[in-house]
């Protein structure tokens, strides 16, 4: 496994080993024993998937308050996204900056986002399906979410009208969204 540190501190791009034949091929998608040696340490209890029709969806940009945060392991399982981090971790030298990976089918690269940013993602291909562990379950509660197209932000997604949830179109601004997590130094 390939662990690659992001412009993101603690945003980890992995790509898995895989072993490729006339039949296809194998890769192990998790192995927490592996996972432990590179550091990452998570507790990984729910799995998490989802079906996008249309090219052009976009989904989030999604956290969750403490104490129900959320790191997440994405990957995608058939087709291709655009996919972005925030850092909302007030007092930390990258706040409000954001980061784009391409996760395919293909190429079969995962993203690890810690707790303390916000996570959201554009199909580029329809029917794409996507695959994300977490390590806390999903609580209504303290789910909260940024606008897809803050100014602030500047993302630059790779369609000028998605298709969007209700819920997703009309979350706040970075700047008026209830965010409560803290940068703590390394």
């Amino acid at each position: 496994m390939k662990v690659t540190e992001t412009s993101l501190p603690g945003v980890l791009l992995i790509e898995p080993k895989v072993f490729g034949d006339h039949r296809g091929f194998f890769m192990e998608s998790y192995n927490k024993k592996l996972f432990a040696e590179y550091g990452l340490d998570f507790d990984f209890i729910q799995d998490n998937h989802s079906l996008s029709r249309q090219a052009g969806t976009i989904r989030g940009l999604h956290y969750q308050l403490h104490p129900k945060a959320q790191t997440k392991l994405v990957r995608v399982t058939r087709g291709a996204v655009y996919d972005v981090v925030v850092d909302i971790r007030k007092g930390s030298p990258t706040f409000g900056k954001w980061q784009g990976f391409i996760l395919s089918a293909e190429n079969k690269r995962q993203l690890l986002v810690p707790k303390g940013f916000a996570h959201g993602f554009c199909t580029l291909v329809e029917n794409t399906e996507v695959q994300y562990k977490v390590d806390e379950y999903y609580s209504p509660e303290h789910d909260r979410g940024i606008v897809w197209n803050d100014p602030a932000l500047g993302i630059d997604w790779p369609t000028a009208n998605p298709i969007l949830s209700e819920k997703d179109a009309k979350h706040p601004l970075l700047a008026d969204a209830e965010i409560n997590f803290e940068w703590e130094r390394m």
